[in-house]
């Protein structure tokens, strides 16, 4: 009997221990694939996977680069030109030069432009609220104001401390201006209601000096154009109800600090109109500041030379976590409305705040010198989000 074995080549007899072939001749089928493998034959994936498996074979992938000269081949390296200049085609050396071949894929290179600081966004978003109410704006080119039109006509005594030179700017050249550009009439009025007072007051009892209101200055505030516009307003035959408002630039000499600069945005408005009071203004400062997103205002007593009744207004600045005061209020005195030859019965409510304090809480900053000044990052300006203020 034949008994197979493992590979089924051999067999044994039963009755002794004599082996013999059983088969005439055997196939390796493997080597036959291998060989077929070597010699580029084809041979069936199933076997190719088997034979992987048992890492009996690997694939790899050789490639081959056939390199020959063209008709750009040179032994010296050149620059391909990649434009065309006018020294070019004059001499004619165009014709033999390389040029690059456009990319119009290619991005351009990132353009250099002006962007909007931040201040200029809020001045925006203020001047349209402004319009949005009803107001007109001031004209605010003049930067350089005498003394009485920006402390005198505003019934504000010469020896205020706000008019010494640890406050204000004042200007070498030219330093005094003429006395014949102050109106005559309403020159001898504001004199006589800062000496002996007039229209219910008292005055304040001093000699006045008209070289103290010919000295010039940078202006401290905007007021000096609203009180040329009240002027100006109060000239004419028939009084007609108003409403103002400037934002531009004012000057102090004042101490630097988080909160402040010597060189500031002042935004102010005011309305004249007949029998206004208190109650007309804080519900008007109220509706302006809610159109702003500041909601939580407060208001303190405070003097102004100017005006009474006065008010500071304050903002909670959620940086600084405490209040800050965003702006002044209060209406004009009879003292000063009166010599402009305004009606008895017209009262002019107004107020002002400075332009970087509302914008350092609208944009998060708690320091102004890094708003306004050299220490400005300009990557805050390119990248600062456009402003949009609450006015619902």
């Amino acid at each position: 009997a034949v008994v197979s074995t493992q590979s089924g080549h051999y067999g044994r007899d039963e009755n002794g221990p004599t082996i013999f072939r059983a088969v005439e001749e055997t196939t390796d089928v493997v080597k036959d694939v291998l060989s077929n493998i070597q010699s580029k034959n084809p041979v069936p994936d199933k076997s190719v996977q088997d034979l992987k498996k048992r890492k009996l074979i690997s694939s790899s992938v050789t490639k081959f680069y056939s390199v020959s000269k063209g008709e750009g081949f040179r032994t010296d390296i050149e620059k391909p030109e990649a434009d065309l200049t006018a020294d070019m085609l004059q001499d004619g050396t165009w014709k033999s030069k390389n040029f690059k071949d456009y990319n119009f894929t290619a991005k351009g290179a990132p353009v250099v432009g002006g962007c909007l600081h931040p201040l200029l966004k809020v001045r925006t978003e203020f001047r349209r609220i402004f319009l949005d109410m009803g107001f007109t704006e001031m004209p605010t080119n003049q930067f350089v104001e005498n003394g009485f039109w920006n402390f005198d006509a505003l019934f504000q005594p010469q020896q205020h401390p706000a008019r010494d030179a640890h406050d204000t700017f004042f200007i070498s050249d030219p330093q005094m201006t003429p006395k014949e550009a102050f109106p005559p009439g309403y020159l001898e009025k504001v004199i006589e209601v800062h000496e002996k007072g007039g229209y219910g007051s008292t005055g304040y009892n001093y000699d006045w000096k008209i070289e103290e209101a010919q000295k010039n200055i940078l202006r401290t505030h905007t007021t000096a154009v609203s009180t040329r516009m009240l002027y100006k307003l109060g000239q004419q035959e028939k009084f007609v109800p108003t409403k103002l408002f400037s934002i531009d630039r004012v000057f102090r000499n004042e101490t630097l600090d988080a909160t402040h600069l010597a060189e500031f945005h002042q935004i102010e408005g005011l309305i004249a109109d007949r029998n206004l009071s208190l109650g007309h203004l804080i519900g008007v400062l109220h509706a302006f500041f809610k159109k702003l997103g500041l909601e939580k205002l407060k208001f303190k007593p405070a003097y102004n030379p100017y005006t009474e009744p006065s008010m500071e207004i304050f903002s909670y600045h959620p940086g600084l976590k405490k209040w800050v005061e965003v702006g002044n209020s209060g209406i004009f005195r009879p003292e000063m409305l009166l010599p402009m030859g305004l009606p008895r019965d017209v009262n002019v409510i107004a107020w002002g705040l400075s332009l970087e304090r509302p914008t350092m809480i609208k944009y998060g900053i708690n320091n102004i010198r890094e708003l306004i000044g050299p220490k400005v990052n300009l990557n805050m300006v390119q990248a600062n989000p456009i402003c949009r203020l609450d006015k619902n």
